[in-house]
């Protein structure tokens, strides 16, 4: 494996592993509905840019180890992750031309979906309906992307500039 395919994988691999770390992370109890689920926006930049590497059954898998990690129902984030996967694949022709303004808007839009499926499986498990606070998530993910879009794209290009 050459070093830029080694450094390239590290990148991948460490963005991946530090997402889950902002996961876990605490918040106070009055911010914590201000949390972005970061290891959706990590996979999404993933599957615009480098679609060969995250696929339905990447996605399932780690959404499952996300599970485990956080305590919730066993497949809920495998779930939400491989629907999540699935529209940036199909989208993602689209999604990767667009500016960084529309595609905020376009996570907005899969963050929103997100919280959909969050609902639907809470819904069949019997849990009651979440407060509006549910909501905002999506929206500080929407203003994170863009920091999550250039900190990764900027990884990479410096990989791709050590290389040449």
């Amino acid at each position: 494996m050459s070093n830029r395919r080694r450094a390239h994988a590290l990148i991948f691999a460490g963005s991946i592993i530090f997402a889950f770390l902002l996961q876990l992370t605490p918040l106070p109890l009055a911010l914590a509905a201000f949390k972005p689920y970061w290891l959706a926006l990590v996979m999404i930049y993933w599957a615009i840019e480098a679609p060969h590497r995250v696929g339905l059954g990447f996605a399932f898998l780690i959404g499952l180890a996300g599970d485990l990690l956080i305590g919730q129902v066993l497949g809920e984030q495998a779930l939400r992750l491989v629907v999540l996967v699935f529209i940036v694949l199909r989208f993602r022709s689209r999604l990767r031309f667009f500016p960084i303004g529309q595609q905020s808007l376009a996570v907005l839009a899969l963050l929103l979906n997100d919280r959909m499926v969050v609902m639907m499986i809470r819904g069949f498990a019997g849990d009651p309906m979440p407060p509006l606070d549910f909501w905002v998530a999506p929206v500080v993910g929407m203003l994170a992307w863009p920091f999550v879009f250039l900190l990764l794209d900027d990884l990479r290009a410096r990989i791709r500039a050590k290389s040449t």
